[in-house]
């Protein structure tokens, strides 16, 4: 009988890149030139965080925001960086998405067909019509701003919605748009409590958990509220942390000592995330 091929979509690129170097890690790409150590330019600082630490995570996480201040030399920038990732390990652009339709359009085929990501963060407040664009792609993976991890989040997110918090009601729609399986949902580390109600409407979906690290997320929580049944389903991020672990500037450090120090934060992450779900 012949054999039916398996599509390879974000989440079984994610899953395996999590089983093979045993990580729910997501480590941010968003270059700062003023942390960045002296005389290393920051297209080799990025190779050099991707060449130290592609068998410590399940994914990689590069904001846009990061790259457009240079227009096109830093679009070009992007696209390399994304092409220079390790196939087998996915890639979530951090773009923050969402228009009317002939926009989202544009913007999704800009994303999947011309930087090559693998997945997106998009706003769901256009609605479905904003998002549907993105879903028809149906190998790639949509992240939906749900409960962000940001101070401000409550100004919108807690107003009440037919007796339930905004971040509620944008839950529920993700399970109703789900109907491809590539709906996912940003869910932030700093709002443990609110992850676990999240987790328990969505038992499914993936999450990418900004804010450990420089935001003062407690990873332990974090981790503990938004694992699924499984203990996995979620994607811890981490950036500057990471990033510029070794990139104060020590006048003692080996050249190149960055990435060292890089990879051993990657690692000392990735055991902390496995340590709290198996906890």
């Amino acid at each position: 009988m012949p054999q039916v091929e398996t599509q390879v979509t974000f989440r079984t690129r994610f899953e395996a890149a999590a089983a093979r170097n045993h990580s729910l890690l997501c480590v941010g790409l968003d270059p700062d030139p003023a942390k960045i150590p002296a005389g290393v330019s920051v297209r080799d600082f990025l190779m050099g965080i991707i060449e130290a630490t592609s068998d410590t995570v399940a994914c990689y996480k590069p904001n846009i925001a990061f790259f457009e201040p240079w227009l096109g030399e830093g679009i070009d920038l992007l696209h390399e960086i994304v092409a220079a990732v390790p196939n087998d390990v996915p890639v979530i652009l951090d773009a923050k998405r969402g228009d009317i339709g002939n926009t989202s359009e544009a913007y999704a085929r800009a994303v999947f067909d011309a930087m090559g990501a693998h997945a997106v963060t998009l706003n769901p407040y256009l609605g479905h019509d904003g998002i549907e664009p993105f879903l028809k792609y149906a190998d790639r993976h949509s992240f939906l701003l749900c409960r962000t991890s940001n101070a401000g989040a409550k100004d919108v997110q807690d107003l009440q919605v037919e007796g339930h918090p905004l971040y509620e009601h944008i839950a529920y729609l993700a399970n109703q748009w789900n109907t491809r399986g590539n709906v996912g949902l940003v869910v932030g580390a700093t709002y443990p409590s609110e992850a676990a109600r999240i987790r328990e409407i969505c038992p499914d979906l993936l999450f990418l958990m900004p804010g450990v690290g420089a935001q003062d997320g407690d990873l332990e929580a974090a981790v503990r509220a938004g694992m699924d049944a499984n203990g996995a389903g979620i994607m811890v991020n981490a950036s500057r942390g990471v990033l510029y672990a070794g990139a104060s500037g020590d006048p003692g450090c080996a050249p190149g000592g960055w990435a060292d120090a890089s990879r051993e934060a990657a690692i000392t992450l990735r055991d902390q995330i496995n340590a709290a779900r198996a906890r």
